[in-house]
């Protein structure tokens, strides 16, 4: 890999110093030619800004990519609340209010699959950071599908049998995120007692 600027004018100061005669009676002190180590030392303080203007930028680029994940995840979220909120009695709107959520479930899914890959090409260093990030945002739609169940009483077995097939898909795409090798967080079982959410 060929190296910075910086480093080769240090490179270059080095050379210089080793190619100098040393003083007559000593092992330790240099002959230098003054206007030239100038030069190099000019040199050196003239690359450092630019140096770090390449640094600030690609920090820059890796707000730019965490910032964009962020706007996506975001409204993913709202999506999926939003159609949670739209489900009602009626036995043919909630067989399309489920086919809607389903869609909806796995446009995150192809989503975050899509932002986790464009996440690894741009920045292979932040893969942790945006696998924890995006399970996070799963995380919150489980919530949001949790609480939807909940809410339900044994009138609708109906939709809380097909919520919980929709619940199990969002549980196995956060498990699908972590390698075999990788140690995966707890995921939380879900439990709902109908009987004690009509009492």
């Amino acid at each position: 890999m060929a190296l910075n600027k910086i480093e080769q004018c240090i490179n270059e100061v080095e050379e210089y110093i080793d190619g100098c005669k040393f003083v007559p009676m000593s092992t330790t002190k240099i002959i230098v030619n003054k206007d030239e180590l100038d030069e190099l030392l000019a040199n050196l303080r003239m690359n450092v800004p630019e140096e770090i203007k390449k640094c600030k930028k690609i920090i820059s680029n890796k707000e730019t990519i965490l910032n964009s994940a962020n706007e996506k995840a975001n409204t993913m979220i709202m999506e999926a609340t939003a159609h949670i909120n739209e489900l009602v009695s009626e036995h043919e709107i909630m067989q399309q209010a489920y086919v809607r959520a389903n869609e909806v479930v796995e446009e995150a899914r192809m989503q975050a699959e899509a932002i986790l890959d464009a996440a690894n090409t741009e920045a292979n260093n932040y893969k942790s950071a945006a696998v924890q990030y995006t399970d996070d945002r799963l995380s919150e739609i489980q919530g949001v599908l949790t609480l939807g169940m909940q809410q339900f009483s044994d009138k609708y077995d109906y939709l809380m049998k097909h919520l919980s097939e929709v619940l199990q898909v969002v549980v196995n795409n956060r498990n699908e995120l972590y390698p075999q090798e990788e140690e995966m967080p707890m995921v939380d079982e879900v439990s709902i007692d109908v009987d004690a959410e009509l009492e």
